[in-house]
């Protein structure tokens, strides 16, 4: 038996601000539809919470007309709706949650909550036959930076995190400092593409330990710090690539040692700073000299997407796993 399901799923992910619907048959993604709210927050500088929810509502209908489109299908091809109900915003993950029940309810399908690390995790599904199991995931996002041990579908165990901060949160509030705008990951890369990366030494949080964990906090005051003492003298270029250099080793150094001591068959990198290229190329070149496979999905699925729900739903609605309309949201929850 195939451990993918094998009708079309519909996907929905609506958990901070990307509203996306997707069409999943197996690991073959047939559409992936993302709504972003990238224009609308950057006034503000960041996610505010009501705000995001508002957009939701407005965009969960087209986008899942648009994802039916695309795929060449209508709503009585569909056979499951899967949605992220948790982690995430209350108010951003209500509406998707409360839009896949009613596509459950009126079709008299199979409705199913995803967790949203768990799509991250099973995003390098797309287009594959299955993942090598065991094997290291390095999550790297916004909001998270964690270290998973995988050994199956389903069977998740982490083995280091951020003590603090995120790694995407540092290169938000670096780009803010230096101001370079919002979303900080790309604009920390761009502006960093003309700038040397040694010209500024910044710490390397937990450092001299030999440790799996991370801690970006002190690296966000040492960069305000650092454009508070040079001022109208400091060269931008400069910091960003110094500061993009410096998540970048760190990343690369502790996902290497994870996959050491735990005899990891393969490394995935998964989340929004998974579409930093210089992570992606340099977790690929320390792979290659460990011997070890090297799987990140594409730059597209990256950033919060349904498709990579549809994925993690297709192992779970293939082994039988459903939710009653008493599907609930939860802002926090363990993987």
């Amino acid at each position: 038996m195939s451990p993918f399901f094998s009708d079309p799923i519909l996907a929905l992910e609506s958990s901070c601000d990307e509203t996306s619907a997707a069409v999943v048959v197996g690991t073959e993604i047939r559409s992936n539809v993302v709504s972003s709210q990238v224009d609308l927050h950057k006034q503000w500088g960041g996610v505010v919470p009501e705000a995001a929810a508002r957009a939701h509502v407005e965009a969960i209908l087209p986008v899942i007309e648009d994802a039916l489109a695309e795929a060449q299908i209508t709503l009585n091809d569909i056979r499951a709706v899967a949605v992220t109900n948790r982690p995430g915003l209350i108010g951003a993950l209500s509406v998707g949650v409360s839009a896949a029940k009613a596509l459950a309810y009126s079709l008299k399908v199979p409705l199913l909550g995803v967790h949203h690390l768990e799509g991250h995790l099973l995003s390098t599904l797309a287009g594959r036959d299955g993942l090598p199991f065991p094997h290291i995931g390095l999550i790297v996002s916004g909001g998270h930076t964690e270290l998973v041990e995988v050994t199956g579908y389903g069977e998740y165990r982490i083995v280091g995190q951020t003590r603090d901060d995120a790694a995407g949160e540092a290169f938000d509030k670096g780009a803010r400092v230096l101001g370079l705008g919002y979303p900080g990951g790309k604009a920390i890369q761009e502006a960093g593409a003309a700038g040397n990366p040694k010209r500024y030494k910044l710490p390397q949080g937990l450092s001299g330990v030999a440790t799996i964990d991370f801690s970006f906090s002190g690296l966000k005051t040492a960069v305000l710090r650092l454009a508070q003492s040079e001022g109208d003298n400091i060269s931008v270029p400069d910091a960003a690539a110094s500061l993009q250099e410096t998540i970048v080793s760190v990343l690369v150094e502790r996902a290497i040692r994870a996959s050491q001591s735990l005899n990891s068959k393969a490394l995935t990198l998964v989340g929004g700073v998974a579409a930093n290229r210089l992570l992606r190329d340099r977790l690929a070149a320390a792979c290659e000299q460990e011997g070890v496979e090297f799987i990140t999905p594409p730059i597209d699925l990256c950033t919060d997407n349904a498709a990579m729900i549809g994925l993690a739903a297709s192992v779970r609605l293939a082994r039988g796993e459903r939710d009653s309309m008493d599907l609930d949201c939860y802002a926090t929850a363990d993987l």
